[in-house]
């Protein structure tokens, strides 16, 4: 990977592009500033990484970019909108109908089935059930579960829950995948496999995909790897080609 600016004023087709943005928690003595002056423009059509020490801010990061936390301060656009200057409920709106998350612990509900949790997205979007677990059904098939489709959670391996956990993030096709930690409860083959997976579901040209990670095996998946460090984005890397390369093998 080759070094290039923190942000790159020139593009024309970011995802996200943060300027100047802090987050800080508690108020006088108490007050914790956890971003500072933080700048990063991530592009659509490509895989990015997050990657730092812990504390450093990145679950926070993910968090205001999604709108799951306030701003204290600076600006986040997000496929062209600023859903920080949003009306509450127009901000539910815009993040239901752009943005996918992949959580480290799954957050699979136990009392549905494997396709009725992928399902979940396009329930709340007001599809009639059956149509949506055909989708779902379909959509885990394709990802290698297509005989586990009514299985519940528990009687999955880690590996098929993250996979479950893929498809919900990605079955009502946002603009915006966002995963914190994906691979951290994975055995190795199964971390490369759920990256595989991300890239081959996820990465296309109308969308981006952000994926906070300690796990240094599967750097090799990210088009750029912008780098924390106290609460900044201290220099970004990005790919010269070699992921899709990597990712076929």
């Amino acid at each position: 990977m080759k070094e290039v600016n923190v942000m790159n004023h020139a593009a024309t087709n970011n995802a996200v592009v943060c300027t100047g943005v802090e987050k800080s928690f508690g108020q006088g003595e108490t007050r914790t500033q956890v971003l500072r002056q933080l700048d990063l423009s991530i592009e659509m059509g490509g895989l990015a990484m997050l990657v730092g020490p812990s504390g450093c801010g990145k679950t926070t990061l993910i968090s205001v970019i999604t709108g799951l936390l306030d701003l204290t301060a600076g600006t986040v656009e997000v496929l062209g909108k600023r859903p920080h200057e949003m009306a509450p409920r127009d901000q539910i709106l815009f993040r239901r109908e752009n943005i996918g998350f992949v959580f480290q612990q799954f957050n699979l509900l136990p009392a549905l089935t494997a396709a009725e949790n992928v399902a979940v997205p396009l329930f709340v979007a007001g599809w009639e059930r059956r149509e949506a677990v055909e989708k779902a059904s379909e959509l885990l098939n394709v990802l290698g579960l297509g005989d586990r489709t009514r299985s519940l959670p528990s009687q999955l391996s880690g590996g098929q829950q993250q996979r479950v956990a893929i498809a919900r993030a990605v079955i009502h096709e946002p603009r915006l995948i966002v995963c914190d930690e994906p691979t951290s409860a994975l055995d190795a083959k199964a971390g490369m496999k759920v990256m595989e997976l991300l890239s081959e579901v996820s990465v296309r040209p109308d969308r981006a995909v952000i994926v906070v990670t300690h796990d240094s095996r599967v750097f090799e998946f990210a088009d750029t790897i912008a780098h924390m460090e106290d609460g900044r984005i201290t220099h970004v890397e990005q790919s010269q080609g070699s992921r899709v390369a990597l990712a076929a093998h």
